[in-house]
Parts: C-alpha cells; sequence; structure tokens
C-alpha cells in the first residue's frame, strides 16, 4: 500500500508516507506556514520513496479538531489530491492521533489541545493489542474546570492543553498522571498509522465525503466578551 497522511490542525505541519512497510515522515513546527510547506515535504516524502503520486493508493487526512485554518487547509488538500488521482480518502481523528503520542503502557491517554478562547479539544482513549486506540469518550470542546472524564487507574496526558491548562487538568484526573508533555502535536505518521487499519476495513470514503470535524462554530470572541 502507498499511502500518503496529511496533519495541519495544529502548529505542527506534518505529512506522513507509507510505502509498503516503510513509513517515512516529515513534520515541522510552523505556524501560519503550513500551506507553503504542507506540498513540498509531501513531494519531498515521494522522492525519497522514489514513487510518483499516481502510485497512491489512498489520501489520509487528520480531520480536527483543531485550528480552523490549518483543519481546512488539510481537508481541502487531501479531497483535491485524491479527486486528481482519482482514488479514497480516510478521515482521521486530530486527537486520536496525538494520543498515539503517548507511552505504550496501558494506562489511559488524555488527548487534549488548547482550542483558544478559554476552552479546550479533548477525548480520551486506551490502546488496544494491535496497535491502535480504544475511544473511552466521545470528543469535545469544553473548559478545563468543566471536562467530565472516564474512571482510569493511571493517566498519560499529551498536548498543548496541559501547556495551559495543567492545574485544572490534574485536578479533573484526581491523580497525578503517570506522564505530562504539553509540548507533543498530532503527527501525520499517526495519522497514516490508524488509516492503514481503517482503510483494511474498508472505511474509505470518495473524496466529497472527507469533511472536516471543528466541534464549534465560533471562531472569536465578541469585543463585549474580550472586554469581560
Amino acid at each position: 500500500m502507498n499511502l500518503l497522511a496529511i496533519e495541519t490542525a495544529t502548529e505542527a505541519c506534518s505529512v506522513a508516507l507509507v510505502h509498503g512497510e516503510n513509513v517515512v515522515a516529515r513534520t515541522e513546527l510552523a505556524p501560519r506556514r503550513h500551506a507553503e510547506r504542507v506540498l513540498p515535504m509531501a513531494d519531498e516524502l515521494l522522492a525519497e520513496a522514489g514513487i510518483s503520486k499516481h502510485a497512491l493508493d489512498g489520501i489520509a487526512v487528520g480531520r480536527g479538531p483543531g485550528a480552523f485554518t490549518g483543519v481546512r487547509l488539510a481537508v481541502s488538500l487531501a479531497q483535491g489530491m485524491a479527486m486528481a488521482l482519482d482514488v479514497p480518502v480516510v478521515t482521521i481523528s486530530s486527537l486520536a492521533a496525538l494520543a498515539l503520542e503517548a507511552p505504550e503502557d496501558g494506562a489511559a491517554i488524555l488527548a487534549v489541545i488548547d482550542a483558544r478562547m478559554g476552552e479546550i479539544y479533548a477525548a480520551s482513549y486506551r490502546r488496544d493489542d494491535n496497535g491502535g486506540l480504544i475511544a473511552l469518550d466521545e470528543e469535545r470542546v469544553c473548559t478545563a474546570e468543566s471536562l467530565q472524564l472516564p474512571q482510569a487507574d493511571a493517566w498519560h496526558v499529551v498536548g498543548t492543553g496541559w501547556a495551559t491548562y495543567a492545574s485544572a487538568l490534574r485536578e479533573k484526573l484526581g491523580i497525578d498522571p503517570r506522564s505530562a508533555d504539553g509540548a507533543r502535536y498530532p503527527q501525520a505518521r499517526h495519522v497514516a498509522t490508524l488509516a492503514v487499519r481503517e482503510f483494511k476495513a474498508g472505511n474509505a470514503h470518495a473524496p466529497e465525503l472527507a469533511l472536516p470535524v471543528y466541534l464549534r462554530d465560533k471562531v472569536a470572541l465578541t469585543l463585549a466578551e474580550q472586554g469581560r
């Protein structure tokens, strides 16, 4: 299988290529430069693997949640490439991709992205026995103070939400996390890992059915809200 994966939902601009049994990836922290960098990064990976884009069997994309412009860019690129190449698309939760940044030791994983405006994007997972994830709750956008979590004996926390709201999140966990890293971002290599499973399970879609997930429609505070 040859599969190109794109993830630009956060500050990290990330592209990965599955080529047979190999996975190669590029990632950069490039705020506001995703549109400039993502296609050249994809071309670099294809050249490194020695294949053309016409050899791709599908496109995988991190569908959000995350920054509106980043999510929209990734999904639009995935749709356009897939239509041009006549291949299907698999959409993967950016929170699920982020969760695979956590250590592999059986603890529950809280993936949490700083959503700005005093809120977070969050979801909880546990690894399965085959390198994938089991969702323990639903993706949502909320304040760190209102976050409700499932019961777990141990936790890993990954994502920028921890960097901003560590105190409130620690209180919600009820215990100190086994590990916590606020400098982790969703990565295309994890989008690719999860997408391969979905492709094999027959869960690829026509490009026009690949849709972003924003979790909220409001993108800015009003002047009154800013004043408060």
